[in-house]
């Protein structure tokens, strides 16, 4: 076995110099840090065992006591804070840290704007956020930079969490180039550079990699996530007492590197105990396990490729779960059911598949379980769950316990079913009809569910719901004369009168299959199982100001909508219409209101007579348009005609 140690592993100046300046300071008197000191469980414990505490704020700072400042840095409040309470303090703040912060502060006094690329979480971007009062646009990716608005009235200031990532923060600061009022320092430190640049190096060329550091260290996750990118076999752990040493082959090559909080005794006690050939070789036996044909072991699966599932078995070699041996379901992708991580357990087929895997099976062994849990469901009248997967003659197949199940298509709801295809990909509760191992028939059906289901909610629905409610539901259906309403399981009738306070001529005009609406309940009637429904809003009645607005000898304006023999309908407002009898459109004598009015046609009208019970109102354009002139002309004219 050859281990390649990263030259840069393990603690970074920063953290070194804060670690040290702790330690040095322990006879002084009672220390405490503002915040962990270092993203590292073990150093953080020995430093409370040594009477070293950890704070968040100040109120329980005692008095001659001295509060240390974490190597991330702070915000500028927090110094004024510490003088204003006279505390005393040590700043241990990074260089490269305490540089970013004097860039962002001349430039946030200059009147710049600053952008900060990191974690917004991150204990040094929000101190970084600090020196610009809160204010610095936090980004974190390149899709959150191609959504940043630019402003080229305004200068702006750019720089990047020391621990980042070279390769994404240099294709978030890319995207920025084409704006020269954009100014950009890359304040990476240098050592993490160095540190992320050998991991690449050293994990393209070994069969193992290895990061150890605490998993909330930001610089040890990245430390990961860049060897893995270039070596699939990475691993993080805390120690080496926290690696599952069935992962490892004798003659392994593996790469070793360390998060910038990970102490140097945890790095050579990995190096010792992986060094020690004899002893960790007869620990790697140790740690394997023997295989037979027909076992049903717990493995870790290492990769999903291809529709292939690779499993640590702790075997000398690794279990191969092919795409047909993974689920009865051939639609199933394994990369949507299991992750590089996950324990599953497996049926060993065979323990050489000629090319030097195991290769193992999961449909086996759910076949087997899948049995198990359908005839238990049958026995005892359970219910069990399942997803509709195909569609066969006569019926439905149903995937349930991972066994394939017919479901006859009368089974499926409580009423005929066209399109049985709505069905398909979707999961319901099913009762087993029945259960004959032997001859492979198994039969489910949700019908009397179903019917269950429903009558549950309309009796809940029947006993909770008050005339005058106001609720939500969805437009199932739709109907000459209006539209039901699914309200949770119970459908309720809108009839078209109730759609609107002005006229509707279709119901497609106003409301569409699927539609989502809010209604006001007008009549329950339980032993009918009918409910009545209303899309009018109370609150806006037209009627209720109707009496002030269209009060007798009111001069009002509307729009013609209809015309009968006797006169013309003119609508007032939505839900308020008045009639114009034919005697009262002209001083003329017509024949039909046609004569002289037109729909769509604005007139003027003077109110005569208002009935609010009856929501009659009787308008007139003759008294609203009079015209003496023309009167006398026609009783002049009428007089001419009786002499004669």
């Amino acid at each position: 076995m050859e281990i390649i140690l990263a030259k840069s592993a393990g603690f970074c100046f920063g953290v070194k110099r804060a670690i040290e300046c702790v330690y040095n300071m322990l006879d002084l008197g009672k220390i405490y840090t503002y915040g962990p000191l270092i993203h590292n469980k073990f150093v953080t414990s020995d430093l409370e065992k040594k009477g070293v505490f950890v704070i968040d704020d100040f109120d329980s700072v005692e008095p001659e006591s001295t509060v240390v400042i974490r190597s991330h840095g702070v915000s500028e409040s927090v110094y004024l804070e510490l003088e204003k309470r006279s505390l005393k303090y040590v700043d241990c703040t990074c260089p490269f840290v305490k540089k970013i912060h004097e860039i962002v502060k001349k430039a946030y006094d200059s009147g710049n704007r600053i952008i900060i690329i990191g974690n917004k979480e991150h204990p040094e971007v929000i101190g970084i956020n600090g020196w610009a009062k809160n204010s610095g646009i936090i980004l974190n990716s390149p899709e959150e930079a191609l959504n940043t608005y630019i402003d080229k009235n305004k200068n702006y200031t750019m720089v990047v969490q020391t621990t980042y990532q070279k390769d994404i923060f240099e294709s978030i600061s890319g995207i920025f180039d084409k704006f020269d009022n954009v100014e950009v320092f890359n304040t990476i430190c240098s050592a993490t550079e160095d540190r992320q640049n050998e991991a690449v190096d050293i994990a393209k060329n070994v069969d193992k990699m290895i990061v150890i550091g605490d998993e909330k260290s930001s610089n040890t996750r990245k430390l990961f996530e860049i060897s893995k990118k270039y070596c699939e076999n990475t691993f993080l752990c805390e120690t080496i007492y926290n690696l599952q040493l069935n992962i490892l082959r004798k003659n392994d090559k593996i790469g070793l590197t360390a998060g910038a909080s990970t102490p140097p005794a945890i790095i050579k006690e990995a190096i010792n105990k992986m060094s020690e050939n004899e002893n960790f070789e007869e620990m790697l036996d140790k740690s394997l396990i023997t295989l037979h044909t027909g076992d049903v072991v717990k493995g870790t699966v290492i990769s999903v490729s291809n529709g292939e599932v690779s499993v640590n078995l702790g075997y000398k070699s690794d279990g191969i779960i092919p795409k047909n041996e993974f689920s009865e379901n051939p639609d199933i992708d394994p990369a949507d059911v299991v992750k590089e991580g996950d324990e599953i357990e497996v049926f060993v087929v065979r323990v050489n598949d000629g090319d030097g895997n195991v290769l193992v099976s999961k449909k086996r062994l759910d076949a087997n379980k899948g049995y198990e849990e359908i005839e238990d469901a049958f026995n005892n009248k359970t219910v069990v769950r399942g997803k509709i997967v195909d569609i066969v003659k006569g019926g439905l197949i149903a995937l349930i316990s991972n066994k394939r199940v017919f479901v006859p298509s009368s089974q499926i709801s409580n009423r005929f079913v066209e399109n049985l295809n709505e069905f398909k990909n979707k999961e319901f509760d099913f009762n087993i009809l029945e259960f004959d191992k032997a001859k492979r028939r198994f039969i489910a059906g949700r019908k009397e569910l179903v019917l269950k289901e429903i009558a549950e909610k309309r009796k809940k629905i029947f006993e909770s719901i008050n005339i005058g409610d106001r609720i939500e539901g969805t437009v199932s259906r739709i109907v000459d004369f209006g539209a039901f309403v699914d309200i949770g399981g119970v459908d309720g009738l809108i009839h078209i009168s109730e759609m609107s306070w002005g006229r509707v001529k279709k119901v497609s005009d106003v409301l569409s299959e699927g539609d989502k609406v809010t209604v006001t309940v007008l009549d329950v009637n339980s032993e009918k199982g009918k409910i009545s429904l209303s899309l009018k809003d109370i609150n806006n009645d037209p009627w209720k100001t109707a009496p002030e607005k269209y009060a007798i000898g009111n001069i009002v304006e509307g729009k013609v909508v209809r015309m009968v023999p006797f006169g013309a309908f003119v609508e007032l407002e939505e839900g308020v219409d008045g009639l114009i009898h034919i005697s009262q459109i002209s001083y003329k004598h017509i024949a039909k209101p046609e004569d002289v009015l037109e729909i769509g046609q604005i007139v003027k009208a003077k109110v005569t007579d208002f009935n609010e019970e009856s929501k009659k109102i009787s308008l007139s354009i003759k008294e609203a348009d009079s015209k003496p002139d023309e009167t006398s002309a026609e009783k002049t004219e009428t007089a001419e005609s009786a002499e004669n």
